[in-house]
């Protein structure tokens, strides 16, 4: 068969664009040139492309809970190694699903898969360059000894010089960071420092004990470790980190920002946009629960997915997002804060027109799914004079 009569053919297929493209590249791809063959699969697709369309009227959203939510109930609620590596925890199961669809700002092991670039990932030397410079290094993870000295009322600082040549650190480094974050008279002694300050008294020492600690020196804020390792059967080395920062990791220079990820979904919207949220929610969800040996069909994710981010913003699904913004006042009285519903409804005269499944449950109505959708009435026929 010609390229032309195929692709006509195809084209003419009532299946979404992005299937018919895929189904024609994968039949030239294959070069099959049978006529019967090419037929075949055409019309077994168009048959399985049909199988997955949802009826008119079936209850998508309750087949969606149930199919989530039932697995969930057999997810442990423990934290597991991430991925293998054994120096790095990350929280999964039933919190991390909770996490997920609660849209947390912050989630409570925060990570990220770093993914480096051709002339980097398969050399050694070249990914732990990147990682140092991925790593955030404080004036704490530098130092021996970090106390109030009472004697000459000022705050030392013992630095490690074996832990400073790692980091391609020197003192002078350390004392300009501290002079750009703090105004302290700072008097040096080899790797000792002593921060003065203008009223040393003791009260006003330990206050800044825990700034000086947390002052950055070098890497991204908030990653606190990154652990290179290899992927099983493969000579490529990934980067691990223990915290989250997109935005500054992307601008690491052999780092590939189009394979690096984060868990964190709020993020991935404020660096990428709500489309990559709501792919990352899907993977997420999905990868959740794979770990645990659970299958849910990805449908069921999307859908939940597509609802939460439908506004333009990832909204969590509770009375703080989806359930709390319902147009119905019955339906957003029936799932949290019932009172202060009704009593807000009344006080304004808003009314309710019992257009979806929960507010007519709650009157005792025929809600509008399956044979409910369909108003059946019966016509009659009057001839003149007759009745």
């Amino acid at each position: 068969m010609e390229n032309a009569d195929l692709e006509y053919k195809i084209m003419d297929l009532k299946l979404p664009p992005l299937l018919k493209q895929n189904l024609l590249n994968k039949i030239l791809k294959e070069n099959i040139e049978s006529e019967e063959m090419i037929d075949e699969i055409v019309n077994e697709t168009q048959i399985a492309y049909e199988r997955t369309l949802v009826e008119p009227g079936e209850a998508v959203g309750v087949v969606a809970a149930q199919s989530i939510g039932e697995p969930g109930t057999q997810m442990t609620m423990r934290t597991f190694h991430y991925a293998g590596v054994a120096e790095l925890n990350v929280t999964l199961g039933l919190p991390r699903m909770i996490e997920i669809v609660d849209a947390r700002k912050e989630p409570s092991t925060p990570t990220m898969t770093i993914n480096l670039l051709e002339d980097y990932k398969y050399d050694r030397e070249k990914a732990q360059q990147v990682a140092k410079n991925i790593e955030s290094t404080t004036v704490e993870s530098v130092a021996d000894n970090i106390s109030v000295n009472l004697v000459e009322e000022c705050i030392s600082i013992i630095l490690n010089a074996e832990k400073l040549e790692k980091r391609n650190l020197s003192v002078e480094d350390v004392v300009n960071s501290i002079k750009s974050k703090m105004k302290l008279k700072i008097d040096q002694d080899g790797y000792a420092l002593n921060l003065k300050i203008k009223t040393p008294t003791l009260k006003a020492l330990r206050k800044r004990l825990p700034k000086v600690r947390a002052i950055h020196l070098k890497g991204v804020s908030n990653i606190t470790r990154v652990i290179i390792r290899k992927e099983d059967g493969s000579e490529e080395y990934i980067l691990y980190s223990e915290g989250s920062n997109l935005k500054e990791v992307f601008e690491i220079e052999g780092v590939d920002p189009s394979k690096t990820t984060t868990n964190n979904i709020i993020e991935i919207q404020d660096v990428l946009g709500v489309e990559a949220a709501r792919n990352a929610i899907i993977y997420e969800m999905a990868a959740t629960l794979s770990n645990q040996g659970l299958t849910v069909d990805p449908r069921h994710l999307m859908m939940v997915s597509d609802l939460m981010t439908t506004d333009g913003v990832v909204k969590p699904i509770g009375r703080h997002g989806i359930g709390g913004e319902k147009a119905s006042v019955l339906a957003r009285a029936a799932f949290e804060e019932t009172v202060k519903h009704l009593y807000s409804a009344s006080m304004r005269g808003y009314s309710d027109e019992l257009d979806g499944v929960v507010e007519n449950i709650i009157v005792g109505k025929p809600i509008s799914i399956g044979t409910g959708c369909i108003n059946v009435g019966i016509k009659r026929e009057y001839e003149e004079g007759n009745i």
